[in-house]
């Protein structure tokens, strides 16, 4: 089976196949911590480094693994990574630890990494399979964070405003406030508001996609050559 480029296996990632506004999978962590910017980076790291440990174990591994117990392995696989990464983020970042719940332990069951072991990984040598982390993980976590702050901005008017809780004390410096003595758009900060982001992230996606198809559509027409006399 031949190799897919790299250029593919990115632009799938970042754009073409993204997890969150194509594929539409992890959608419940997705909706539930995108109250703000900080949520939304913290959860896409951390799945992110998910995929990528994954993704790495499941492609070297490959070849040793029997089709009857691969999916059992590949879930086990995922979630001694993801206990891990919860382990870690309550040693040194325990403030978006207690945030960000059970949103963590909860990775172990987003389709999108189960399904990136299974459809990729396991059939890819272990470069590949790391380029596909990233680019799906860095899809992701843009999705979370365009969301969160969105709803951050319409929200609260402010953007970064629990950095330290990642940062550190020097992250208190980062919270941008772009509207002074905003009293606050309470729907965007519900779960109807993470909903309706999101349907006008996938739309302005849609949109783009149309106009890039209905520009490769239109051929140049070419010039008429002179008739000889």
């Amino acid at each position: 089976m031949s190799k897919p480029a790299l250029t593919t296996i990115v632009t799938d990632g970042l754009w073409t196949n993204n997890p969150g506004i194509v594929q539409l999978l992890g959608l419940c962590p997705l909706l539930a911590v995108t109250t703000n910017m900080v949520n939304g980076l913290g959860l896409g790291l951390a799945t992110t480094l998910t995929l990528l440990a994954s993704n790495a174990t499941v492609s070297l591994i490959r070849r040793l693994i029997r089709p009857e117990v691969r999916i059992p392995v590949f879930v086990l696989i995922i979630a001694s990574v993801v206990t891990v990464i919860e382990l870690a983020m309550n040693a040194w970042l325990h403030d978006l630890y207690k945030v960000l719940g059970i949103f963590i332990p909860l990775i172990v069951t987003n389709c999108a990494i189960i399904g990136r072991a299974e459809s990729f990984a396991s059939r890819n040598p272990v470069d590949r399979a790391i380029v596909d982390a990233l680019a799906m993980g860095i899809g992701f976590t843009l999705v979370l964070v365009v969301l969160g702050g969105m709803r951050e901005l319409l929200g609260q008017g402010t953007l970064l405003s629990q950095a330290h809780m990642m940062f550190g004390e020097a992250g208190r410096s980062l919270t941008l406030t772009l509207v002074d003595d905003y009293r606050g758009f309470l729907l965007a900060i519900l779960p109807p508001g993470a909903f309706i982001g999101l349907g006008f992230i996938i739309a302005g996606v849609n949109i783009i996609n149309s106009r890039r198809q209905r520009q490769a559509s239109v051929l140049p027409v070419p010039s008429e050559q002179p008739s000889p006399a």
